[in-house]
């Protein structure tokens, strides 16, 4: 709990207007929100999502007067976290069986993507055994940036990759997955009732279960704990049956657009040559994930009784909450893709240090 009240503080003092970068921020979300209407207005998938990132990502190339800073993500992954556990029914339950050899597939497919990307950014991008090591992994942005500068890796290469990875690949599944399934991914699909139509109950939820599921996050130390705490008491909550709730499409699209945003802004203080340069070696690497991604949900589907669509989104290493959007607009079962993501993510952050004490120390190389 102490660590929760000193976080707050933090970002309290973050957003005072002596550090908090207002006006900036206000031109990064006009720029994201001009994005997100375009990608709506061409009927897109995830228009509120991958136009905010797409626009502030060109916006970083160019050197536009734009920031999102990382304290604005923590209210807007709560909500997509309420989002995701509202797809937790108690039908679930009864499915979880069926879940094993997807998960049991998803242990090798960690293990194969990670091998691959590996040797892509080793042999191929010529980076140094460390910093190729935590680059390649498939998930685990922050725990990998950590992992890798301490035991002698080029963070800042470390966190452009993964946050390419992460760009591209929410890039390219929707319109993959839209592609495959023969839909459209709109605006609308998927999402709660509008603001107007919403009656004052679902407010209380989504700010109780919100709050109470960031305060389990802490006391539990989840990785990415203002989005899996407030999933978790989403999940129980209506899994339980005390209500079933789902947030306006209002706030969800307001919280993708934040979240597109700082995604897009994450080039930001890189210079262009650098940012393309890390751009063009992540199109390999995420042409190997997505190729890797397909086969296993194509393999896996033959021997589980779940469908290629949902195991594509399941094991795609592109963002727990970015696929589940996915899965929500497709009426695909939530909780089938966010639990793989969830297992997924534990498996590098557990794996990645342990398999690499084992490795041979070559020179520069921290044990």
């Amino acid at each position: 709990m102490r660590d929760l009240v000193g976080e707050l503080r933090t970002g309290l003092r973050a957003l005072s207007p002596a550090l908090f970068p207002y006006q900036r921020f206000a031109a990064a979300l006009l720029l994201g929100g001009l994005g997100g209407w375009l990608f709506a207005h061409f009927n897109l998938p995830l228009p509120w999502m991958l136009g905010p990132m797409t626009f502030c990502t060109i916006g970083a190339l160019v050197r536009a007067p734009i920031a999102a800073p990382a304290v604005v993500r923590p209210p807007m992954t709560m909500v997509i976290g309420v989002l995701l556990g509202s797809g937790f029914t108690p039908q679930v339950v009864t499915q979880l069986p069926s879940w094993i050899v997807p998960i049991l597939g998803l242990g090798l497919f960690v293990l194969v993507c990670g091998l691959a990307c590996v040797c892509y950014f080793r042999y191929v991008a010529r980076l140094d055994p460390t910093t190729a090591y935590f680059a390649g992994m498939p998930g685990g942005l922050v725990e990998m940036v950590i992992l890798g500068e301490e035991r002698g890796g080029d963070a800042r290469t470390i966190a452009l990759i993964h946050s390419a990875r992460i760009l591209l690949i929410v890039f390219t599944l929707p319109f993959l997955v839209q592609a495959l399934e023969g839909v459209r991914l709109g605006p609308r699909a998927g999402l709660g009732v509008s603001l107007a139509a919403t009656p004052w109950t679902v407010f209380v939820w989504l700010l109780g279960t919100g709050l109470v599921g960031v305060v389990l996050g802490h006391l539990l130390r989840l990785p990415a704990k203002t989005l899996l705490g407030p999933m978790i008491v989403s999940a129980a909550v209506h899994m339980i049956g005390w209500s079933d709730f789902k947030p306006p499409q209002e706030i969800v699209n307001a919280a993708q657009l934040v979240l597109g945003t700082v995604i897009g802004c994450r080039f930001l203080g890189t210079a262009p040559k650098e940012i393309l340069r890390i751009l063009a070696l992540s199109i390999g690497s995420t042409l190997i994930l997505v190729t890797i991604t397909l086969a296993f949900g194509f393999g896996v589907a033959q021997i589980s009784s779940q469908g290629p669509i949902p195991l594509i989104l399941a094991y795609s290493p592109g963002g727990l909450a970015e696929m589940s959007l996915v899965a929500l607009a497709l009426h695909i079962e939530v909780a089938f893709v966010a639990a793989h993501h969830v297992i997924r993510v534990f498996l590098v952050m557990v794996g990645a240090g342990f398999v690499y004490s084992f490795l041979p120390r070559g020179p520069g190389r921290k044990s």
